[in-house]
């Protein structure tokens, strides 16, 4: 247990979520971008969180913290799209951070996953929720003019995941620049930009999303390629064919509810990012920190490499996924 900062504290106070005794805080794990505590106010436990100029990266990785109103931003919207999406904001507080709800007895979906406890139907669910944000705020002008986060989102994704393995790839660096230019310049709906299991909790009601501290408005395709990396990339690493086939619920129910635009392109832009997202997760800025085999990694980088030079759609590439090099 720590001391809250000064500034959090008054914050706090201001907002009357606690009351003028010591306040105390308990670090939170999970992410590289944040601070994050949970807190006992005088309601019950809420959740503190306060972005980092340097992410907790190997790499140096700045991003700007105004990002933490951009977060606010998208979880405030994606409430009113369906109030059992996300937590409820209760405070917004200094240096850009936010205290939220505390929701107990929903554990993230990662360690679920990790756990071997692999439910298709919650993947599926995962994709209905993603799909839903993204087709309220289709083609919506009000949306687009709330979130001008190009520059942070390429901070944040294009720039880490896309350009930086660019500019040490000869061979890729054309696809991988152009299609850096293409997502930059793709303004369909509102993007969560960190759709990961680590970001999900399983709730009674349905999956719930957090640090949405990527959002754009920009292509929707990035939340479904991004969400259908990490359940691949887990494919992988615990070698269970389970995980495939969560990534094909999520995609099929995705799918099912894409009404804004054509599908077919859709699922195709989506399978270019998720190739790009799958290489990058070995060789970029952000690897994957449990993909310590060099064998896994053999297997990821031989299909992604192969995928960006041969696009496919989402739905073919993770129908046809391998978890192993046999």
């Amino acid at each position: 247990m720590d001391t809250a900062p000064a500034d959090i504290v008054e914050g706090l106070r201001a907002a009357g979520l606690v009351g003028a005794g010591d306040v105390r805080l308990e670090p939170l794990t999970g992410g590289v971008s944040c601070d994050v505590w949970k807190v006992e106010a005088q309601s019950g436990p809420i959740v503190v969180k306060r972005p980092l100029e340097q992410l907790r990266v190997a790499a140096e990785w700045h991003a700007p913290v105004e990002r933490g109103q951009s977060e606010v931003r998208w979880l405030r919207r994606a409430r009113g799209v369906d109030p059992h999406l996300v937590p409820e904001v209760l405070a917004e507080l200094p240096g850009y951070g936010f205290a939220m709800r505390f929701l107990p007895g929903c554990p993230m979906w990662k360690d679920e996953l990790t756990a071997g406890r692999v439910d298709p139907a919650f993947a599926a669910q995962v994709g209905q929720g993603i799909a839903a944000v993204h087709a309220v705020t289709a083609h919506s002008d009000r949306d687009r003019a709330a979130f001008p986060n190009d520059a942070m989102f390429r901070a944040l994704r294009v720039d880490p995941f896309l350009l930086h393995v660019a500019r040490n790839d000869a061979e890729l660096a054309p696809v991988l620049t152009a299609l850096a230019d293409d997502l930059a310049a793709c303004k369909i709906a509102l993007v969560h930009g960190d759709v990961s299991p680590k970001n999900i909790l399983v709730s009674a009601d349905g999956p719930v999303f957090l640090d949405a501290e990527c959002a754009v408005y920009g292509d929707p395709a990035f939340d479904l390629a991004f969400c259908t990396t990490h359940l691949l990339l887990k494919a992988v690493w615990l070698d269970d064919a389970r995980l495939r086939e969560a990534a094909v619920a999520l995609v099929e129910a995705y799918r099912a509810r894409i009404d804004w635009e054509d599908a077919a392109d859709l699922l195709l832009r989506a399978g270019k990012l998720t190739a790009a997202l799958l290489l990058a997760r070995v060789e970029g800025k952000s690897p994957a920190p449990y993909l310590t085999d060099p064998g896994h990694k053999h297997v990821v980088r031989d299909q992604a490499r192969a995928l960006i030079l041969a696009p496919q759609p989402i739905d073919a590439l993770v129908a046809f996924w391998k978890r192993t090099s046999s």
